[in-house]
This record gives structure tokens, C-alpha cells and sequence, in this order.
């Protein structure tokens, strides 16, 4: 299943990590010495392979040649005792034939080799698997955990999703079990199970984990393989977690308890250390005040998040936040505040040289000026925009704002056209047919009709102003 969408708050800001964080260096178990005569498709090297090996072999050591990979396995483990590990490899492998009877034909699962026919993934359940059991014969749960951990950690593909979370949940319950690392691994799984659940869309059950997780971790020093802190890690979970509880409580118009979940996550975003963070935690509080009604208190979170973006140079939540702002305030009737606002927006953005909050500044404000009716000073900002569009080889922006200096220049034809068309005279008519011809500044056109008296007095048209050219080159 797939992550859980935010439908009221940006998508955008909730970036959910891509896998699971390493909290243990992992390994992989050697290659196994079993004969893979059965994996060998072709006849003659079949053949071959039969003479090379098979020629002074013991009746035991020629069916191990004969046996599928899976079999052999099978056999050494149970050979050597290990009848847990045997029990858990062949439920597994059930399990997968279960899952692809289920999908049927045509599915992905139903594309995809079983695991009796991957010999590097029965190799690395084989070592592991066999591992933990010796340990917890021997009571060593730490190291049983250390092996599922890696299982898990092996089977990272999409493919092997199912098989990753069931050895997930095979740490969780083995960290309770131990007692001697003061519960460094029970945190680690509770992450883990945390993942997984929100993965699964269960974002109630994942908040009950990473708070475990949190509170285990309040005080410790303990660090994953990448240097990050777990409790900054459970900080980052809980601020994504709240963030996302929060957006279902916004589209379900519980205001306030949409404000209070946002700042709680704005406070574990403080935990996190990470700047970014917290102004975009900043900016969903501001948004959940937006929804409220309680406009002063947006604006004035808004102009937090912005002081916080400011210095890190963010575009993308400067563009966000300062959006915010110029609709709060046209709302409100503020045109003027509005316009200077983002004014400042526009000028913060040239000094920074951030070309992408300066498109962003100059849309916005051409906007403003746009449903103003001011087309002149919107055709002038779109047309900024549209030249700092193609600096960043950015078509798609580029089409945009085109779009945009298409539409203002639309919009400011208008007023000479329609004064054309209000005077209902033949000389009129005669400029705008002469227009629609060319489409060129008409009014400076000559006309090789005379006008006739009635018309000749009429008062002289405004002339139509010819569109540029914009072309992206």
C-alpha cells in the first residue's frame, strides 16, 4: 500500500523517508556450496556439467547434484538441526505461492520467480535464519535480533515489501525480549513497526509507535549508521505523523484540534534541529489559523516561517508562505499592503539571486494587478517572469508564464476593442476588420475606404495595441 496523502496541507512538505533507517551495519551471508545443477537450462551444458561433476560421487553427494536448490537447503538444515529455521524458510516460501495464487495471472507477483527459485535470497535466509536460532538456544537475543534486522534489511526491493515487514515484526518481538542493551533495539523496532504501519496508511497506529519510540530515546546518545541522532529521528516521524493527522482533522473542519496537533509537530520539528523543518512547520500551523478564521494569527506565523526560510535561502517555502500572505490579505481588502508585501517578496528574491522565488513574486503580483484591472503593470510582471523563466531551462515554467503575459495582454486588448465597438460607426468597424486582418496597430494602418461624412466626425478611435512576440528562444 502506499504512503498517506496529505489532501489539505502541501504534499509536498511531507516527504516520507524511502526506506528504513539503518540502525546496525548490514551484512550479507556468503554464498552456499550447493550444486545448481537445476538452475542450468541448456542440454549440453547440462551434459557437461554432469561429467565434470558427477563422475566418483557418493550416492549422497550425487543426489545433492540432482535436487533442487531449495531441497538441498532444506536438507542441510534439518541435517544440522535447525528445524525452526527449516519450519520458518518453508512457511515462507508457501506464503509467497499463497500471495501469487491470490494475485493471478497477469499480476506482477504472478511475473516474478518464487523464492525456491532465487538461490543468492534462500542463501541469505539459509545463513541468517540459522544464525538466529543458534543464538536464541543460547539466549543470546541480541544477536537474534541483529540477524532478523539484517533479513529485513536484505529484502529491500518493492517486490520483497512483505517479506522486509514480516522480519520487521520478527525484531519487535524479539527487542522484548531483551533485556541487556537498555531497550537501544525495542526503540529501534518500534520505529521500524512505525514505518511500516504508516506505509500501510494506519497513521493512528504509526503515531503510537514513533511516541514509544520518542520517549524511549529522550536522553540517549544512541546514532544510526548516518550519523543522526534516534530521538532527531523520532522527532522527524512524530512532526510527519502530527502534520498528517492533522491535514485529516483540517479536511473534516475540526479547526482547533487541527491547531493543536500542528503544535505539537511543530514542537518535535524543533527537536529535529533541521531549519527547513521547522519553517515548514511554521507555515502548516499558519495555514490551520487560515482555516479558522483567525487571520492575525496566520499573518503572523506566515511572517515567522519567512524569517526562517529567509536565511536558508528556501524557494519553494518562501513562494509558499509569501502566497499565503497576499491571499489572506486581498481577502481582507489590504490591496495596497498586498502589493507591497510581495514587492518585498520580489526584491528579497533578486538579492538572493533566487530565480525561481523571483518568478514566483512577479506571477503573484501580476495577478494582483490582473484582477485589479491594471493590465499594464500585470503585463509588465508576467513579462518578467516569463524572461526569468528561461533562464532555468525550465519549459514547462516557461509555457506557464507565457500563458500568463497571454492572457494580461488579452485581458488589456480589451479596453481598446470593446471602445471600438461601443461607438457603433462604419470607421470603427472598418479598423477592427482591418485588425482582424493583421492583427497589427490597426489605428496606424491606412484605409483605402473614404469615410463618409457621419462617420469622419466621429472622434478618433484608440488604437489597438499589437501583441509581441513571445517567443521562448
Amino acid at each position: 500500500m502506499s504512503r498517506v496523502k496529505a489532501n489539505v496541507l502541501p504534499q509536498e512538505i511531507l516527504q516520507s523517508p524511502g526506506e528504513h533507517p539503518r540502525f546496525i551495519k548490514q551484512t550479507l551471508g556468503p554464498s552456499l556450496d550447493f550444486a545448481r545443477i537445476h538452475l542450468i537450462k541448456d542440454k549440453d551444458v547440462i551434459d557437461d556439467y554432469l561429467a565434470k561433476n558427477i563422475k566418483g560421487l557418493s550416492k549422497q553427494e550425487a543426489a545433492a547434484n540432482r535436487n533442487s536448490y531449495k531441497k538441498n537447503i532444506c536438507i542441510d538444515m534439518l541435517r544440522q538441526g535447525y528445524h525452526k529455521s527449516f519450519s520458518e524458510l518453508f512457511s515462507l516460501i508457501e506464503k509467497w505461492n499463497a500471495l501469487r495464487e491470490a494475485a493471478g495471472p497477469g499480476s506482477a507477483i504472478w511475473q516474478q520467480k518464487s523464492l525456491e527459485e532465487q538461490p543468492d535470497k534462500l542463501d541469505q535466509l539459509y545463513h541468517f535464519l540459522t544464525r538466529a536460532e543458534a543464538a536464541q538456544r543460547a539466549g543470546h537475543y541480541e544477536e537474534v535480533y541483529d540477524n532478523q534486522l539484517n533479513l529485513a534489511y536484505y529484502f529491500n526491493d518493492p517486490e520483497d515489501k512483505w517479506l522486509s515487514n514480516y522480519f520487521h515484526e520478527q525484531c519487535f518481538n524479539t527487542a522484548k525480549l531483551i533485556t541487556t542493551d537498555i531497550r537501544k533495539r525495542e526503540a529501534q523496532a518500534h520505529a521500524n513497526m512505525g514505518l511500516i504501519k504508516e506505509e500501510q496508511g494506519h497513521v493512528l497506529k504509526a503515531a503510537e509507535y514513533y511516541e514509544i519510540f520518542y520517549h524511549l530515546t529522550v536522553g540517549s546518545t544512541w546514532k544510526d549508521v548516518t550519523g543522526h541522532t534516534y530521538n532527531s529521528l523520532a522527532s522527524e516521524y512524530l512532526w510527519r505523523i502530527y502534520t498528517l493527522l492533522a491535514d485529516k482533522m483540517l479536511e473534516n473542519k475540526e479547526h482547533q484540534q487541527a491547531i493543536k496537533t500542528l503544535k505539537k509537530a511543530l514542537k518535535m520539528a524543533k527537536n529535529v534541529g533541521e531549519m527547513k523543518i521547522q519553517g515548514e512547520a511554521t507555515y502548516c500551523l499558519s495555514l490551520a489559523y487560515y482555516f479558522a478564521g483567525e487571520y492575525q494569527k496566520a499573518l503572523s506565523t506566515l511572517d515567522t516561517s519567512v524569517k526562517i526560510f529567509t536565511p536558508l535561502c528556501e524557494s519553494a517555502g518562501l513562494s509558499r508562505a509569501y502566497a499565503a500572505i497576499a491571499k489572506i490579505l486581498v481577502s481582507q481588502g489590504k490591496a495596497a499592503e498586498t502589493t507591497k508585501r510581495l514587492e518585498e517578496f520580489m526584491k528579497a528574491a533578486e538579492n538572493a539571486h533566487l530565480s525561481q522565488s523571483q518568478v514566483d513574486a512577479c506571477v503573484l503580483l501580476g495577478n494582483i494587478y490582473n484582477e485589479r484591472g491594471s493590465y499594464n503593470e500585470a503585463c509588465e510582471y508576467f513579462s518578467q517572469a516569463y524572461e526569468t523563466a528561461k533562464t532555468l531551462n525550465n519549459l514547462p515554467l516557461v509555457d506557464e508564464t507565457k500563458a500568463y503575459c497571454g492572457i494580461a495582454k488579452a485581458h488589456k486588448l480589451m479596453v481598446p476593442f470593446n471602445s471600438h465597438i461601443e461607438v457603433e460607426d462604419l470607421i470603427s468597424l472598418k479598423y477592427l476588420l482591418a485588425w482582424k486582418e493583421n492583427r497589427s496597430d490597426m489605428c496606424t494602418d491606412p484605409l483605402t475606404v473614404e469615410p463618409d461624412k457621419e462617420t469622419s466626425a466621429s472622434e478618433p478611435c484608440e488604437p489597438l495595441l499589437e501583441t509581441p512576440d513571445l517567443d521562448p528562444s
